[in-house]
């Protein structure tokens, strides 16, 4: 364990009560709702299980993204959406690690595929402005975190062509075209 993990690691025991929660998920905000479902899953972890430290955040694993696969999204999708959050983190509100838009060609991401530069994939901004895959680094000492990727099947393509300034401003466009929806869990202890 580095210093700045044993210093921070007490604030972690601190709030390991405190977790922005299921209820303030992307999932619940009503631009995403959607009552078709198809399946989202990744070779490198089973729904529920521990993310392999490969697919950790920097100074804690080697922060490559995961592969990604799906079952077919419904008739009439021209896009896919894909957000991955953490719901556990100490905060009001979960923290977006990666938001992608992508053609619903793509029939799975490859295992390292989203970083900044695939020509397949457009990156909306997350927290800080930073682009791509940011996998999971909870708070040393906070406990077990809950990751959950979403894909979203849209009937109606986003312009990548504009310099969107993160999440927020994305929800208004897809408002009324989610027409599936895709969940997976995965998790990472804080050490």
């Amino acid at each position: 364990m580095g210093l700045i993990e044993v210093l921070v690691t007490p604030l972690g025991w601190l709030l390991r009560g405190k977790h922005a929660g299921e209820q303030t998920a992307c999932k619940h905000y009503s631009q995403l709702s959607t009552g078709k479902v198809f399946e989202l899953f990744s070779p490198a972890f089973p729904n529920g299980g521990k993310i392999p430290e490969k697919h950790a955040g920097v100074g804690r694993g080697e922060n490559i993204s995961p592969e990604l696969g799906w079952t077919k999204p419904p008739q009439g999708t021209k896009q896919l959406l894909l957000v991955m959050e953490d719901i556990d983190v100490p905060l009001k509100k979960p923290i977006l690690h990666m938001t992608a838009l992508f053609d619903p060609t793509v029939e799975k991401l490859h295992e390292g595929a989203l970083t900044p530069g695939n020509a397949e994939i457009t990156f909306i901004p997350g927290r800080k402005g930073r682009l791509g895959y940011h996998g999971p680094r909870p708070m040393p000492g906070h406990g077990i975190h809950r990751y959950w990727f979403h894909l979203y099947a849209l009937d109606e393509v986003v312009p990548a062509n504009r310099n969107y300034s993160g999440f927020e401003e994305l929800l208004p466009l897809i408002d009324g075209h989610v027409i599936g929806g895709a969940h997976l869990e995965g998790i990472q202890k804080g050490k």
